[in-house]
């Protein structure tokens, strides 16, 4: 079998700590060294991988630094509210302060980092992983907006698609970033860096999608307009509202909406075929 990676640092498990694991590799679709960090639960064969997307100024640690996404898994696995899953927490490329997880000119195509090499890493890095394994895609904030326009761009790749206090189109980076939002915009067709045209593109084969915002978010009202958008196409899917903005606090508390949802999705998936 051929290396899919010209060079690969994994951690040493004698210093991992609570099933934290962490990944350096090159990555040819970056055209440079990437990191992923993973939580790998203890559990002899895991079927489900939730790959968890970071949000604008972040990095892959924050998802595990900031929000303890691998103690919420944990405690939902303890009290038998999930199955064990794989979480894979990929960095967006570096771009700036906030890649969008785009593919841009310049040669980084977070696009195929995402889709192809993070599932790979996992494989690698998580023994106990399935081949067949289902895979989910997450996010928050621009993580929430690359899950949801990934996720409905390549329907066929995953069982389930959750977002945080995402923003919907890619203008909604322009309220974080200092990149000007033109450099966003030459990444692709207008129309294809809106999340709400590939769900409606594909909406005959989406996996099932849910969304939330608080009600102190500036994004709240975007989101409010991409529910109503589905609701009037009648494209299934869940949308939440919950008390909060955008911050860490709310991402830590309703992350666990997420895991349940990718690993109910995950249970009621055919597996994948193994590659």
């Amino acid at each position: 079998m051929t290396e899919p990676f010209e060079t690969l640092e994994l951690s040493d498990p004698a210093y991992e700590r609570d099933g934290l694991r962490l990944v350096t590799v090159n990555s040819k679709h970056l055209r440079k060294r990437s990191d992923v960090s993973l939580w790998v639960p203890k559990a002899e064969r895991v079927g489900t991988l939730l790959i968890l997307l970071h949000g604008v100024y972040g990095s892959h640690w924050a998802w595990s630094m900031k929000g303890g996404v691998h103690h919420t898994a944990q405690r939902l696995m303890e009290n038998h509210e999930i199955n064990p899953m794989v979480i894979a927490m990929p960095n967006d490329g570096l771009v700036g302060d906030g890649s969008g997880y785009l593919t841009w000119p310049g040669g980084e195509d977070v696009e195929r980092w995402i889709l192809e090499e993070v599932p790979a890493i996992a494989q690698i890095a998580a023994p106990n992983l399935l081949l067949s394994a289902n895979i989910g895609i997450a996010g928050l904030s621009m993580g929430g907006y690359a899950a949801l326009r990934l996720g409905s761009k390549y329907p066929e790749q995953f069982c389930a698609i959750s977002a945080h206090s995402a923003f919907v189109r890619i203008e909604g980076i322009a309220a974080f970033t200092k990149e000007p939002i033109e450099s966003y915009l030459r990444t692709a067709p207008h129309e294809e860096l809106s999340a709400s045209y590939w769900i409606n593109k594909h909406r005959n084969k989406l996996p099932p999608i849910r969304f939330d915002c608080g009600l102190n978010d500036a994004l709240l009202e975007s989101n409010r307009e991409l529910h109503a958008e589905l609701c009037e196409r009648d494209i299934a899917h869940e949308y939440a509202e919950f008390p909060g903005g955008h911050e860490w606090l709310y991402w830590q508390t309703h992350v666990a909406e997420t895991l349940r949802h990718v690993d109910r999705c995950s249970r009621h998936e055919a597996p994948r075929e193994a590659e």
